[in-house]
């Protein structure tokens, strides 16, 4: 019996040894290992002085996360010109106190803000598999799913009324201005797609005019969203929700994106084409996880300090 079973039990005891040992990793390290990203864009008219833009997204913040709330509060050592949040502040209902403590320091710098689903909604348990089996049917958020029922709701309103007292500009489904040394910005924001409360066809009608540089402002980034911003002209857009793909496969990337989003884009700064029009986009990984699956892997926690520069 031991010839027999030996060789398969020990292999069996290696995968599970393996399997905590990757658990331990991705919930204990990884997903604590904070990292700042920076990126460069030449998007701005020519002449145009440079703008740096600090973009925090996907923070998931859940009450006794000291480091992560002490991380966020570092960055204002950077001194952006402005902050710009790109929603999912909250997996906790009693976290409110601690994501105002955590972006305090941030939020004497002139900002904008949407708000995702998870600032509205409290967080459940969840499969993880489920993401795989949306991906392959093209069904993600409530976009092909059915309406949620007997959700928690976030508290979100301190958010919002803690970010408006700061000047941050709420951009829900809306157009706001930032009047900065440097520049007069203009941003078009939508409500969260993954739960389509996007409204797009109440802020269309491309960049304003009269502005120096306007900016498309998204939680989630889906097709739709961004196929109106680039049809109108945008020619940067910045969008969170993603999480980088959150689990990743080493050598090979992300596997899913939550949205209809091909995983190429899934974090990072690429491009949108529709049509002869093309546009920036930059997609957060974020800086959380969901409470229910609180591990990352081979997709480090991150916010982006993105500086604007001048076209060529």
């Amino acid at each position: 019996m031991r010839a027999r079973y030996g060789i398969p039990l020990k292999i069996t005891a290696g995968l599970t040894a393996t399997a905590a040992a990757g658990i331990v990793y991705a919930a204990g390290i990884e997903a604590r290992s904070f990292r700042l990203r920076r990126v460069t864009v030449p998007v701005l008219p020519r002449g145009m002085r440079d703008l740096r833009i600090l973009q925090v997204s996907d923070i998931h913040m859940v009450s006794g996360q000291r480091k992560k709330r002490a991380w966020l509060q570092s960055l204002a050592g950077l001194r952006p010109d402005l902050v710009v949040n790109t929603g999912d502040n909250l997996s906790d209902t009693e976290a409110v106190p601690e994501v105002l403590d955590a972006l305090g320091p941030l939020m004497e710098f002139p900002g904008v803000y949407v708000f995702g689903s998870n600032d509205y909604y409290g967080p459940r348990p969840r499969n993880p598999a489920r993401y795989l089996m949306e991906k392959v049917q093209g069904r993600h958020g409530l976009n092909g799913n059915p309406p949620v029922v007997g959700a928690v709701h976030n508290p979100w309103e301190g958010l919002r009324d803690a970010f408006d007292a700061a000047g941050w500009v709420n951009l829900t489904n809306t157009r706001g201005r930032l009047k900065l040394p440097q520049a007069d910005l203009a941003f078009t924001g939508l409500d969260d797609p993954h739960i389509k409360r996007d409204r797009y066809e109440r802020v269309a009608g491309g960049p304003d005019a009269d502005a120096d540089f306007t900016v498309g402002v998204v939680h989630a980034p889906y097709l739709r969203a961004l196929d109106a911003f680039t049809a109108d002209g945008y020619e940067l857009i910045l969008a969170g929700h993603t999480h980088g793909g959150q689990l990743c496969v080493p050598f090979y990337g992300a596997l899913v994106t939550n949205c209809d989003l091909d995983t190429d884009r899934v974090k990072g700064l690429s491009t949108h084409t529709v049509e002869e029009r093309t546009s920036y986009l930059h997609v957060s990984a974020g800086c959380g996880t969901n409470r229910y699956t609180p591990v990352r892997f081979a997709c480090p926690p991150e916010v982006t300090l993105l500086t604007l520069t001048a076209r060529a």
